[in-house]
């Protein structure tokens, strides 16, 4: 039943259900990137250094917002994923070499989110976690092919309350609010090989490529969802969908960014505070907490990761798919029934039963997540630096290229990844 306009608060009521229907892309995508690699990674620099680079997620947000609502326009504006404007305005080995990467990138991150996930169930109801994976890989598959995409990204949402349960881990421990908070407000930034491959490992983890596949193409989802041109067949109307895009990435990267400063609080005030300072996976950090914060914290830190990694996996898989499809030009979309997208579902199976391949083989879980970092790092500074192209270019995205501001930031967090990719090398 509606209120009536009269009702008290059915103003107020309004604006909240509406911003809640603006919420979408940009917040499956945040929350996809705090998924159990992401974790591993935030838990070892609370465990090694205590609260003191907790300052890098504040850092590291205008640069992941301002890099998502780029490719998030891209996408909007012109109706086409990065991959599909990558093979029509730039030489196909490009698109073939950053394809290829993301792929190899997103089938490392996978098995290692599987491998965790698997872990986490283990250390919950003990059995197989090898099993565990692959169940995991299984209901993954089968939602993201026979689902409405509709209903899907309703589970998606709903899958994002599951890194609440990090804020819910900070809330059963003691911490010392004063020394948090100095240490994700100041900046300390101390020059040493351990200090400088934490920035880059954080950064790594924090702006991925997949990320700019996933958001982009879930842009041109919602726009076949809700019967919408593109962006750039009616600029004069854009300015409401635009508005959307830019509240939902703010949002959804400052919810992910937020959860990220809470683990690192997490892991900081048990594990450090009590000498645990090396953590090689998100499985061991939530092993690590029961014997210095009980089994609550424990329990509630393990099943967050399986609800991260229910949420990642399919955008690592369905990000590598969109990529792929739009390469070789095939139907494409979690929209389309299975029949019509064959090629496009069975990359996400293959992408998605490649991954949980890799945790039968002995592959070490921390290089895995090294090496998806390094192709990461590689391959994410020279494609964002393509992505501005396309939105600086009005040819493709119309009188609808970045403002100045979005400009700045894109050159910004370009370098800033540079840098980072070739400390990769150098340190």
């Amino acid at each position: 039943m509606e209120l009536p306009e009269s009702a008290p608060g059915t103003s107020t009521l309004r604006k909240r259900f509406n911003f809640l229907g603006t919420l979408g892309p940009g917040l499956i995508t945040g929350a996809a990137d705090d998924d159990p690699s992401g974790i591993a990674t935030y838990s070892q620099v609370g465990a090694q250094f205590g609260y003191s680079l907790a300052w890098i997620m504040l850092f590291s947000y205008p640069l992941m917002a301002v890099t998502q609502g780029i490719s998030a326009g891209i996408g909007a504006v012109t109706g086409q994923g990065i991959a599909r404007n990558l093979r029509r305005h730039y030489s196909p080995w490009l698109l073939r070499f950053a394809v290829l990467l993301l792929l190899v990138a997103n089938v490392i991150n996978i098995g290692a989110d599987l491998g965790a996930m698997g872990a986490a169930l283990e250390l919950l109801v003990g059995g197989p976690h090898h099993l565990y994976a692959i169940l995991f890989a299984l209901i993954c598959i089968l939602l993201q092919v026979f689902v409405s995409y509709r209903r899907y990204v309703t589970v998606l949402k709903w899958l994002t309350l599951s890194l609440l349960a990090y804020v819910a881990v900070v809330l059963s421990v003691h911490v010392p609010w004063g020394t948090a908070l100095y240490g994700a407000l100041v900046p300390q930034i101390v020059f040493d090989g351990d200090h400088a491959m934490a920035l880059v490992a954080v950064l790594g983890t924090t702006i991925s490529p997949y990320l700019f596949f996933w958001q982009a193409g879930e842009e041109v989802e919602e726009q076949h969802r809700r019967h919408r041109l593109r962006l750039g067949a009616h600029s004069r109307s854009a300015a409401h969908q635009l508005a959307r895009i830019k509240s939902d990435t703010l949002f959804g990267m400052g919810f992910s960014n937020l959860v990220a400063v809470f683990i690192i609080i997490a892991t900081a005030a048990t594990l450090h505070a009590n000498g645990v300072t090396q953590i090689q996976t998100s499985s061991q950090a939530a092993e690590a907490l029961r014997p210095v914060a009980g089994d609550f914290a424990f329990v509630v830190f393990a099943v967050g990761i399986i609800g991260t990694g229910m949420l990642a996996v399919p955008v690592l898989a369905g990000s590598a798919a969109y990529a792929i499809a739009e390469m070789f030009q095939w139907p494409e979309g979690l929209d389309q029934r299975p029949q019509d997208a064959k090629a496009f579902y069975g990359t996400i199976a293959v992408a998605t039963l490649g991954g949980v391949t890799l945790t039968f083989v002995g592959l070490d879980p921390i290089r895995a997540l090294y090496w998806s970092a390094v192709v990461n790092g590689i391959l994410a500074a020279p494609l964002m630096a393509i992505m501005m192209m396309i939105a600086m270019n009005p040819r493709i995205m119309g009188r609808l290229t970045l403002p100045r501001w979005m400009t700045f930031g894109g050159v910004l967090a370009t370098a800033v990844m540079a840098l980072a990719s070739i400390a990769f090398f150098v340190l």
